[in-house]
């Protein structure tokens, strides 16, 4: 090796080193970030443009894939079963968002220091520990027929039983009760973890002024629990709009398709036995994705224009 060439790279390396240390603050993020980024770029980026993508085919799984174009979204919108699915979920989600007030009062009465609290908060926190399978399976027993204690109940109160699960009026409410149960749960734990953090010198000063009750919540105790409450909006809004599993497990859809919620229907043209329209399952994965997307980014929007405000 010639004497140009070793200086050649020599410099080459103290190019590299110099580099380094010159942008060293910049790059150590990026270096730490970049493995997350990789997971979070193949494992959600790449789906969802994948299902965006696949909504534009006709596709069985396996056999070739043909261009429809929109065809599966003009179809989509002519479906009937769509806007049943739609209408519910936009009752579920109008209905669970009650997890989240009822979540910051039950943590505002746990967050005490009284004689069995650990009892109380035992008993709070279950629902949440338990499988979503589990709820559904109690929550179907509780509104059967015959021997269901909330069947009993109602036909003791009014003579006449009602059937909750098997009445097209009833049903889709009955599943949202179902899952309210653990999300208030969930609801709860993250705001019990944000009165933690909560500043015991600003309620100490906001006393001194007189500040007391509602007040208290309103001024003081709720902007210091912005973040839980942003985390459990957003869990919630996802929660109540894939909402499959409780579906599944207490009615199938049933009755008569009219407890089906988009999640659930994506399933039954996808992966069931009725369809195996994978591109027709992911146009209606897509819908319901721009839905999701609308409200949490309407959520971040406020939260970001009320800070800003402050």
């Amino acid at each position: 090796m010639t004497g140009s060439a070793t200086t050649a790279i020599a410099g080459t390396g103290r190019g590299r080193t110099t580099f380094w240390k010159k942008n060293q603050r910049a790059l150590a993020p990026w270096i730490f970030l970049a493995p997350g980024v990789a997971m979070f770029s193949l494992y959600v980026i790449y789906p969802i443009i994948a299902s965006m993508w696949l909504s534009f085919y006709d596709w069985d799984g396996l056999g070739e894939k043909v261009w429809l174009g929109t065809q599966n979204y003009i179809e989509l919108f002519d479906d009937e079963a769509f806007y049943t699915s739609l209408k519910n979920n936009i009752i579920w989600l109008a209905l669970y968002m009650l997890a989240v007030p009822a979540g910051l009062f039950i943590a505002l009465f746990l967050n005490q220091t009284v004689t069995g609290i650990r009892i109380y908060k035992s008993l709070f926190f279950f629902p949440f520990v338990i499988s979503q399978v589990v709820v559904g399976l109690i929550f179907s027993w509780f509104y059967a027929p015959n021997f269901g204690l909330f069947y009993n109940l109602i036909e003791w109160i009014t003579g006449t039983g009602v059937a909750v699960l098997a009445d097209d009026r009833y049903v889709t409410y009955g599943i949202i009760a179902a899952g309210l149960w653990p999300q208030i749960a969930y609801c709860m734990i993250l705001y019990l973890t944000g009165l933690n953090n909560v500043s015991p010198d600003q309620i100490e000063a906001a006393r001194l002024d007189g500040a007391r009750g509602w007040r208290m919540l309103w001024h003081v105790i709720l902007p210091q629990l912005r973040p839980a409450t942003f985390i459990a909006v957003v869990v919630t809004v996802i929660g109540a709009l894939r909402s499959f599993d409780l579906v599944s497990i207490m009615t199938d859809g049933g009755p008569y398709g009219s407890s089906r919620v988009l999640s659930f229907y994506m399933f039954e043209q996808a992966l069931s036995e009725y369809g195996f329209r994978m591109g027709y399952g992911a146009a209606i994965a897509v819908i319901l994705f721009a839905i999701m997307m609308v409200f949490i980014s309407g959520f971040i929007w406020k939260m970001i224009r009320d800070e800003r405000g402050m």
